[in-house]
């Protein structure tokens, strides 16, 4: 029988060490995964409605056969799994800043790890999205790269700040210099642990066609209470 509870991985990185945890639900009796940036908790496999829900609602919104997508921020896998289920998609590039985590992935350690390792449309990049999104795009080997749809998942929320990397990411010029990264008709989804917030939304607005925020509202049994979190959806303008 496997222990309650172990830590997979504990390794540094540029903006602190990242640790990888398994736990065994005595209610359930499911393993739960979870992933801390030092002290704070960063993500659990306990929830994760709005992760999916990120690639879902952003892909529904995406027009075309054969798309090409970007989703900044690897994390437990969620949002790049049910990316992985559209079958227009043809091609996924998955940004991680922390290499740690895309090693999780690559030796097996998570229940999703294995779909995305061995699907040939996935492709990790090891790399800093904010800076990626603020110079030459995503793709290292092709400069200027457009994409069909481009989801994030990194910080909290647009307010709430994993680190500094992304400071100016979420003001008008930041989302536009990501703008330049789709193809025309492109979309863009953020996912945010918050509810909608109505100035973040008519920022986006004021960049992307078709901007809007989407709640989603799933059951938390550890504090008995609905949770609500939200996703974040525009549209790049013709031309």
């Amino acid at each position: 029988m496997p222990p309650l509870f172990e830590e997979l991985d504990w390794s540094p990185t540029p903006i602190g060490p990242v640790s990888l945890r398994r736990r065994q639900d005595l209610r359930t009796g499911k393993d739960v995964y979870e992933v801390k940036l030092g002290e704070e908790f960063l993500m659990s496999s306990r929830f994760t409605a709005s992760e999916i829900a990120l690639a879902r609602a952003g892909l529904a919104m995406t027009e075309g056969d054969h798309l090409d997508v970007v989703v900044g921020g690897l994390g437990l896998g969620y949002t790049a799994v049910e990316a992985l289920a559209d079958p227009r998609l043809r091609s996924l590039t998955i940004v991680e800043y922390l290499e740690p985590v895309i090693a999780w992935h690559r030796n097996g350690l998570l229940p999703l790890s294995a779909i995305l390792r061995d699907d040939p449309r996935v492709r990790f990049v090891a790399g800093d999205f904010f800076a990626m999104s603020a110079d030459d795009g995503f793709d290292p080997d092709e400069p200027g790269r457009r994409f069909d749809a481009i989801l994030l998942d990194i910080d909290h929320s647009p307010e709430a700040l994993l680190d500094a990397r992304s400071d100016s990411f979420y003001t008008p010029q930041g989302l536009s210099s990501l703008a330049r990264h789709l193809l025309p008709r492109g979309v863009f989804g953020l996912w945010s642990n918050e509810s909608p917030d109505p100035r973040f939304a008519e920022r986006l607005a004021g960049v992307f066609d078709a901007a809007r925020a989407e709640t989603v509202r799933f059951y938390n049994p550890l504090q008995e209470k609905e949770a609500v979190q939200c996703v974040y959806l525009g549209r790049r303008r013709d031309g």
